[in-house]
């Protein structure tokens, strides 16, 4: 069973950058899209920024211009760059890779675990 392991998350100041990583513990066949949520206390899980099999990127209004994501498909590897962090991007972030267990299966979703982010001073 492939699993998800994300990196990166921590304590960060108001203005200051993350870089999340979400790697696939083995191989994962035939993804299309890739992407990151996230979900504060309260609230529902919400997209952050995703990416397609042809490279185009698809990002929620409040972190265009501040959050840019990136994957290295030898590595099935996804990337989340954050920058001028502000308090409200507070949240658990998770990452999605979309795709099948083997060449003839079936596509479904594979989660991560979540990494925590918290922008405070």
């Amino acid at each position: 069973q492939v699993q998800l392991v994300e990196s990166g998350g921590g304590l960060v100041q108001p203005g200051g950058s993350l870089r999340l990583s979400c790697a696939a513990s083995g191989t994962i066949f035939r993804v299309t899209t890739m992407g990151w949520y996230r979900q504060s206390p309260g609230k529902q899980r919400e997209l952050v920024a995703q990416i397609g099999s042809g490279e185009t990127t698809n990002y929620a209004d409040s972190v265009k211009g501040r959050f840019t994501i990136s994957r290295d498909n030898a590595k099935n590897t996804l990337y989340l760059q954050m920058n001028s962090l502000k308090p409200d991007d507070t949240a658990v972030y998770y990452c999605k890779i979309t795709g099948s267990p083997l060449l003839v299966a079936p596509r479904r979703d594979y989660w991560g675990q979540g990494t925590q982010v918290t922008v405070s001073s």
